[in-house]
């Protein structure tokens, strides 16, 4: 019997950072479901906007960014179009774990009816933030394939890598997302200061310029950025049509899967204090 339970413990521990996904699955969708379609509600488009939004991203950071820095890339000299497709690239990357990671330290204050309710599992907040990001990273890779195809008649076959790409990345928003969820709630002033964190991962990564190009000094802070691997990654994949660097994957999965674990457990900790602070 002692055995039995002692598994039963191990199986709920191994499980907890990702019971959202099987325990409460089905209160994870709901809630992801309410996200989506509240960002939308009242809109005259409705989810089209999850399309039509990465398009009217796309045209104006090519026509910001593309005579600027478009010679910049090799690959693409010259061609504002494939330009403005590999700042696509960096853009979805980058805005998948922005969203994650900007919306965390207020997660607890505007869902603090839910904070109240002793049976509810909070730790499931940040996992519906997560899979409302990742639905729109879909819509992103769903308009940059047509686009793809339509503007060069192609389309990348390794792009169906793109999940164990993201995957390691998801790991590391839910991580970021639990430990700011937290502190949000205990300290008001990351939520100020989250836009400038967002802003600078965006600008010192290579979403927008290639690292190759610039100074060492430099580079080694752009590679110090951990989306700087994954737009690099989803980059190959996507538009080079190389494999991914799997080692790479591999590490980033491992060190995903510890700080999820690590985050959960200090997200867990500090929930105890939520109802007394809101």
């Amino acid at each position: 019997m002692s055995r039995l339970l002692d598994r039963r413990r191990l199986a709920a521990l191994a499980e907890g950072p990702f019971s959202a996904l099987t325990r409460h699955r089905h209160l994870t969708l709901e809630l992801t479901r309410r996200d989506i379609l509240g960002r939308y509600r009242g809109a005259n488009f409705g989810l089209l906007w999850s399309l039509m939004g990465p398009l009217m991203m796309l045209a104006i950071y090519t026509l910001a960014f593309g005579k600027i820095f478009g010679a910049r890339w090799n690959q693409v000299s010259g061609d504002t179009a494939a330009f403005g497709m590999v700042l696509f690239v960096g853009i979805l990357t980058h805005g998948f774990f922005a969203e994650c990671l900007s919306r965390a330290p207020r997660l607890m204050l505007e869902n603090a009816n839910y904070v109240k309710r002793v049976v509810f599992p909070l730790h499931i907040l940040p996992w519906s933030t997560l899979l409302s990001a990742l639905f729109h990273m879909a819509m992103s890779l769903t308009v940059f394939a047509v686009l793809n195809a339509l503007l060069y008649d192609r389309v990348s076959a390794y792009l169906f890598l793109a999940p164990l790409i993201v995957l390691p990345l998801a790991l590391l928003a839910i991580s970021v997302s639990w430990f700011f969820a937290s502190l949000g709630v205990y300290l008001r002033d990351i939520g100020q200061a989250m836009p400038v964190v967002v802003t600078a991962l965006l600008f010192l990564s290579s979403a927008i310029v290639p690292v190759d190009t610039l100074p060492p000094d430099y580079q080694t802070l752009f590679r110090l950025n951990p989306l700087t691997f994954f737009i690099d990654q989803m980059r190959e994949v996507a538009l080079w049509g190389r494999m991914p660097d799997w080692r790479g994957l591999g590490t980033a999965t491992l060190a995903g899967l510890g700080l999820a674990y690590a985050s959960y457990g200090w997200f867990r900790f500090t929930s105890r204090g939520f109802a007394d602070v809101l």
